[in-house]
């Protein structure tokens, strides 16, 4: 009898099926990245979500995240994203948390995650999630800068220590190197970021660990980076096809 992942199941049998439906995915960050995480995961099969992000979705989302809309603008990014997995598989499960993740955020981690999507902006809030994913034996993929591009065949898949070119994955090396974390699952690009128009606000996001007199343009400051349809949707893909890859790997 045909279903809606009959054609899924053409490509990775029904065992591969079976193991999506009961995989749970935890996402962090529902931005240009992380909504198209969300929706390749959803779409392949993946039965459980736990969604983390606090923020509403905004007028300039629209530009490149799959869950704005005009409908949608001024709405919790949780919510809409929850309602749109639930429009998409009925019998999905979906836990939702309206909060800004940082190493004082509650434990929403446990046993039962079976992957965690990284794709939070700030320094602090990624370093934490990869500790906290190490100490449970979670695999965990991180992605690195997606702002300030125009060219999504930059984009690659490999362990942070073998990363170049992006500042935001230089900066994660250092860290996760004094820290002891000896590798972790990427997708990266390439291409040299554009150096954007300046604005006004050029101070540092919550969580940036740069020094306060850097001269430096930094990526991770809070210029606000340009941004655009094709790049950070593309490197949101990649990442569900990383996931739910090792997933039927298991």
């Amino acid at each position: 009898m045909l279903n809606q992942f009959s054609r899924t199941e053409l490509l990775i049998g029904k065992n591969g099926i079976e193991k999506l439906q009961k995989s749970k995915v935890a996402i962090f960050g529902i931005g240009g990245v992380g909504s198209f995480v969300i929706e390749g995961l959803v779409r392949a099969g993946i039965g459980n979500f736990i969604l983390v992000d606090d923020d509403k979705v905004c007028l300039t989302n629209l530009n490149r995240q799959i869950i704005a809309t005009r409908n949608t603008v001024g709405k919790y990014k949780v919510d809409v994203a929850k309602e749109r997995i639930l429009d998409i598989n009925s019998n999905a499960n979906v836990e939702t948390y309206q909060e800004f993740f940082m190493p004082d955020s509650k434990e929403i981690l446990d046993n039962t995650v079976d992957y965690i999507v990284d794709s939070v902006d700030t320094v602090t809030a990624k370093i934490e999630l990869v500790v906290r994913a190490n100490k449970l034996n979670i695999p965990i993929i991180s992605c690195m800068g997606t702002g300030n591009k125009l060219d999504p065949t930059k984009f690659e898949v490999t362990d942070i220590y073998k990363t170049s070119v992006c500042p935001l994955a230089k900066v994660m090396r250092k860290e996760l190197r004094n820290r002891g974390i000896k590798k972790l699952k990427v997708v990266y690009s390439k291409e040299e970021p554009i150096i954007p128009d300046e604005t006004e606000n050029n101070s540092c996001k919550t969580g940036c660990i740069c020094p306060p007199d850097t001269k430096r343009k930094c990526t991770i400051r809070n210029q606000v980076p340009g941004s655009i349809s094709f790049v950070p949707s593309v490197a949101g893909l990649i990442i569900a096809g990383e996931v739910i890859k090792d997933i039927i790997k298991k």
